[in-house]
């Protein structure tokens, strides 16, 4: 399936030197347009389907949540654990509206590339992140309070529950302070104490905006 890339700053899920960036076409004969980084979406229905790259927003942000009309709009997030490198799982993002022949090309798209594909309802964090930040809170909480160590809880998780890495290592790996943003955008939309970042993340956050 051919595609075209229309970008506007920093893709988190396809960074600089990915693969995917040196497949695209040019606009006008691409069966499917990619819009990466900070997208401005400009609805082409001549398409199989405009794909919008997505943080923790909502696809709604950027189509509106009043459309009626079919839509071949997909919301597209290839997760990532903070700065670590891209994983091979994307979440596709589809809303009521969205047609089933524009999630088919998504998927057959990124498929394609060798991508393992998801699909999520049009919800602020889509499935992982909702999931697994509650996660990294609640460890670094028990952290904060002396449970353990950070060693002892790592390894409680890699061994007993059959994790690859543990939530602390992982979370400290991909970034505090992105692990922060991540979870207090999430706080914002659900209100959930679960979300509420940890003091270690808050403070990593606020270290790094003060240097900048």
């Amino acid at each position: 399936m051919t595609y075209a890339i229309i970008q506007n700053g920093d893709s988190r899920s396809f960074p600089e030197g990915d693969a995917f960036l040196a497949g695209g076409g040019v606009a006008g004969k691409a069966e499917v347009l990619v819009l990466l980084g900070r997208p401005r979406l400009a609805p082409d229905p001549a398409k199989a389907a405009v794909l919008v790259e997505l943080e923790t927003e909502c696809l709604g942000f950027h189509t509106g949540e009043d459309m009626v009309e079919p839509s071949n709009v997909v919301g597209f997030a290839r997760y990532r654990n903070g700065n670590d490198a891209p994983s091979p799982l994307v979440e596709l993002v589809r809303q009521p509206n969205t047609t089933e022949d524009a999630l088919a090309a998504a998927r057959a798209l990124f498929e394609g590339a060798g991508l393992t594909v998801v699909v999520s309802g049009d919800q602020a964090g889509r499935i992982i992140d909702r999931l697994v930040r509650p996660k990294y809170n609640a460890a670094l909480k028990l952290l904060d309070e002396g449970l353990a160590s950070q060693k002892d809880i790592d390894l409680t998780c890699r061994l007993g529950l059959g994790y690859a890495d543990g939530p602390i290592e992982r979370t400290m790996r991909g970034g505090l302070a992105e692990h922060h943003d991540i979870s207090a955008a999430l706080f914002q939309v659900y209100g959930t104490p679960a979300y509420a970042p940890a003091r270690k993340a808050l403070v990593a956050a606020q270290r790094r905006d003060e240097a900048e």
